[in-house]
């Protein structure tokens, strides 16, 4: 170990943790899974058995120290099992979008000159055969889910289960070979590969290192305050720095056990089912929480809304004081205590937050009044911000409420302003560079300076507020600078909009592009005897359109005449993850999405318009 190390329970690499904390935990939960609808248990030794399996597997197949290996899946436990077992064998993990399109496969493929692929299914591998003529450089391909391709046969093809198996022959003839590949690895060396989601042309591969990935580690448990005790539900794709963080690192380091949502459309589901204790979410699911209760309550009962209307002036007055840090009185603290018995606990139940002790939010900014609603509800979600270069840099603090800020800098980090309003930002375990990017890398790093492409502010206590992209921001024909973000935020609190892009530079005024949430918008409808059959037709409506009309209203009242949006059109294609408009955690795509809707944009600004 050299001086500059990370180190975690005494270790300065993943693998060397991996194995020691593995050992301690033993029969400890680790993980959970469901398996035809039942929740499975899986121990540290369960991890640490198909771990090891997986790497002799690839060592006995010839993986060196370096190669890369590709994960391509939805989260699941093989997903992590071939992720410890790869940096076992003194291998490169590269987390591939289970979302991405054949071309992006291909470059993230070519670009890491992969050895050896991880598919989880039938439709993650056809991506890889319809264009395996072009991939050279990938020797075998290993399937978790087999299930469809029992007749299937292909040379470099097989299911997991063959790998487990080469492993375990090769393991009993090669005792102690892990341990001695760990013992020579330092935390220098290159442990991961993850590739920026590509808002903007093809994905970069972010260089990261054992001490980026031990660093990470450190935050918690003071600061994120994941600990032993707490449960997690894990249903962002693992190739995402976040939850790669939340779900494999930080628990590795601490103990936590993680719940493996079914898929992407049922993490509301999961959440109920699981209750977790900490609950890492991007902004668009907690909007989801309040869309939720906002539907929920215009079904209510007149009592029902009445009661709920009650609860929440009893509560917005508690956070109101929280905020400010004046104290609560006896009679306060008992008029809270009955409104939660009577109604927040119970809708708390129902979302699945009865028992989060802990929340934080992050990927995205969020709304201040949205952080403010569910403070109301005692559920306190710490801001962070970071990126895929950094990891995470900035959290709000437990107890201290600055909403409209991502809070200070963490632990063996730095965050400055340069002259030009970006934000640039160092740390003990930032990345190492972009792969085989090297002009990139020189235009990111800077001096030791990670340039963030974000616009901030920094108050007189060092907490960060982010204001925009540096490229998003946007300067009118006028010559006004209008943050986009700002207004997006207030317009995506509404539980009607699911995501909306502001557009404008170097126009005469603001127009917006909105995506409306279908299963509210849809509710809206239905309750209005709003005829539709599809979900174009439902935002053609001029009923929906009014609807939105409203909302729009609503955000330009807190904004001046220069910062208000005049029109906006509806984009009437319902998107998914697949979809290009979207980054796997379901942004909308500033510049793709000006491109291609470039005629509907035109037609706000056409004089007949």
């Amino acid at each position: 170990m050299s001086a500059n190390d990370v180190i975690v329970h005494g270790c300065d690499t993943l693998p060397k943790l991996f194995l020691k904390v593995s050992a301690e935990r033993g029969e400890r939960i680790a993980m959970r899974e469901k398996d035809f609808g039942i929740w499975q248990s899986y121990t540290w030794s369960d991890y640490r058995e198909r771990a090891c399996e997986i790497a002799w597997g690839l060592l006995s197949l010839g993986l060196e120290r370096g190669d890369v290996v590709s994960i391509q899946s939805e989260d699941c436990r093989e997903w992590l099992w071939a992720d410890i077992g790869t940096l076992l064998a003194g291998g490169v993990v590269n987390g591939i979008y289970p979302t991405y399109q054949s071309r992006q496969v291909e470059h993230t493929l070519t670009d890491s000159n992969c050895r050896f692929l991880f598919a989880e299914d039938e439709e993650q591998l056809d991506k890889y055969l319809e264009i395996e003529d072009r991939l050279p450089n990938i020797e075998r391909v290993f399937v978790f889910d087999w299930t469809g391709l029992r007749d299937f046969e292909h040379d470099k093809v097989a299911p997991l289960d063959t790998l487990l198996l080469l492993g375990r022959e090769f393991g009993a003839d090669n005792e102690g070979l892990i341990e001695r590949i760990a013992d020579e690895g330092s935390g220098d060396d290159l442990a991961a590969l993850v590739y920026t989601s590509g808002t903007t042309g093809m994905p970069k591969g972010a260089m990261l290192s054992q001490r980026y990935i031990l660093f990470q580690m450190t935050i918690a448990p003071e600061y994120l305050r994941q600990g032993a005790d707490d449960e997690l539900l894990t249903y962002l794709p693992l190739c995402h720095i976040a939850e790669r963080v939340f779900s494999c690192w930080l628990p590795m380091a601490h103990g936590a056990t993680i719940n493996f949502a079914e898929s992407p459309e049922t993490v509301m589901q999961n959440l109920q089912e699981v209750s977790p204790t900490y609950v890492f979410a991007v902004p668009r699911v907690w909007e989801k929480f309040y869309s939720r209760v906002t539907t929920a309550m215009a079904d209510a009962t007149w009592l029902g809304r009445k009661a709920w209307e009650w609860a929440m002036r009893i509560g917005t007055r508690r956070a109101d004081k929280i905020v400010a840090n004046e104290p609560l009185s006896t009679y306060e603290r008992l008029r809270y205590t009955i409104a939660d018995r009577l109604v927040f606990g119970n809708i708390k139940k129902v979302l699945g937050l009865d028992r989060a002790r802990n929340a934080a939010s992050g990927a995205a900014p969020i709304s201040p009044a949205l952080l403010r609603w569910f403070l109301a509800m005692d559920i306190a979600i710490d801001e962070l911000w970071g990126q895929t270069e950094l990891g995470i840099i900035t959290s709000t603090r437990k107890g201290k409420f600055r909403f409209g800020t991502v809070g200070p800098a963490m632990p063996g980090t730095e965050v400055r302003i340069a002259d030009s309003g970006e934000i640039v930002a160092r740390s003990d375990g930032q990345f190492s560079g972009y792969l085989n990017l090297p002009d990139k890398t020189a235009e990111t790093l800077v001096d030791g300076w990670v340039h963030t492409g974000d616009v901030g502010e920094l108050d007189d206590e060092g907490n960060l507020s982010i204001t925009d992209r540096l490229k998003d921001i946007i300067i009118t024909a006028g010559g006004k600078n209008i943050t986009p973000s700002v207004i997006e935020n207030e317009l995506k609190f509404s539980p009607y909009v699911s995501d909306a892009v502001v557009i404008g530079d170097a126009r005469k005024f603001l127009t917006c592009l909105i995506m409306i949430d279908q299963e509210n918008v849809e509710h809206y409808a239905q309750t209005q005897s709003i005829p539709f059959t599809d979900y174009r037709s439902l935002c053609a409506r001029p009923e929906i359109v009014d609807l939105i009309d409203t909302e729009v209203s609503r955000v330009n009242s807190g904004f001046s005449s220069v910062e208000q949006v005049k029109k906006f059109r509806l984009i009437d294609v319902l998107l998914t993850a697949e979809d290009e408009e979207l980054t796997p955690t379901m942004k909308l795509k500033r510049s793709f999405v000006s491109k291609k809707y470039a005629g509907l944009i035109d037609s706000m600004y056409s004089r007949s318009a």
